[in-house]
């Protein structure tokens, strides 16, 4: 088992060059591989695995074949922290026997397990070393499919390889510098359930959107209630919000006038479809993120 460490934002496709062209010319980055990724999910009719908030797939990279459980894990300052399993296979054929060592053996009649939905994407990796971490960087391109319905998926990832955790989101901010992202922490997996339809009206872990994400300061709900909005096409929910304590977070990190653009708009119930192209979104999830982050270092 392995855990893994990133942050994840959504970009729209006509950024996706400028944001490969910016990571290509900082220092210690290096231009990796480019490969198509066919993955297909599996669950029960019942949905147990989603139940569990786990995910199983098998992933297809040239020819090479990939079985991966993981684990919705947790939030870390807007960072997915999540156990991870893999095994090699022989051909893109699930492997049950390999599941028993796992939580996803608990609880799952293994045998119903059956394709639900696919994400099917090209990968650009650009992997940077700037002397504190060693970061992947996987600028994803493709498509999510349940069926007959199909949605586009677009999205940068960091993720730690080694070193300072925190730089994950200092490249996520400079990033978010140089075109519009959103800080997205509804994962492919999650998507992928959403679209089939399946827990339709909840959160694609299978909560209400934001449970058990408040935090003290109510960050992550804010940052929980953003993402469901996103998955789910709709306003935002600002209830338990306290939008004026955001505002002087806001302001602390030189971010007042924006975030109060941003929450005048929310309030009015306005959608995020409306500005996700503008870069002020992203930036001011990322500068309370980090705002926390220097605060709690300090």
């Amino acid at each position: 088992m392995a855990e893994e460490l990133e942050i994840k934002l959504t970009l729209d496709k006509g950024e996706m060059d400028t944001a490969l062209t910016w990571l290509c010319a900082q220092n210690g980055a290096a231009l990796g591989s480019r490969k198509l990724l066919i993955n297909t999910y599996y669950d029960t009719p019942g949905a147990d695995l989603n139940r569990q908030k786990a995910a199983l797939r098998v992933r297809q990279k040239g020819d090479v074949y990939v079985q991966t459980a993981k684990t919705q894990g947790s939030f870390v300052n807007g960072m997915h922290k999540r156990e991870e399993w893999e095994w090699p296979l022989p051909a893109a054929v699930l492997n049950l026997g390999l599941l028993a060592a796992t939580p996803l053996g608990e609880g799952v009649d293994l045998a119903q397990l059956a394709p639900v939905f696919e994400t099917n994407f090209n990968r650009q990796i650009v992997m940077i070393d700037d002397g504190d971490a060693v970061i992947e960087c996987a600028l994803d391109i493709g498509v999510i499919v349940a069926g007959s319905r199909q949605k586009p998926l677009c999205e940068v990832e960091f993720e730690l390889k080694s070193g300072n955790s925190q730089r994950l989101l200092v490249w996520a901010e400079r990033l978010a510098s140089e075109c519009p992202v959103f800080v997205n922490l509804i994962s492919k997996a999650e998507q992928g359930y959403y679209l089939a339809g399946i827990h339709a009206g909840k959160s694609a872990a299978g909560e209400k959107p934001g449970a058990n994400a408040g935090g003290q300061d109510g960050i992550d709900l804010f940052l929980h209630q953003l993402s469901n909005a996103w998955l789910e096409q709709r306003s935002v929910s600002l209830e338990g919000i306290d939008l004026q304590s955001l505002q002087v977070r806001a302001e602390a990190c030189g971010l007042g006038q924006p975030f109060s653009e941003l929450a005048e708009h929310l309030a009015k119930g306005g959608t995020l479809s409306q500005i996700l192209h503008k870069p002020e979104l992203g930036q001011c999830q990322l500068g309370l993120l980090s705002n926390r982050e220097r605060q709690s270092a300090g």
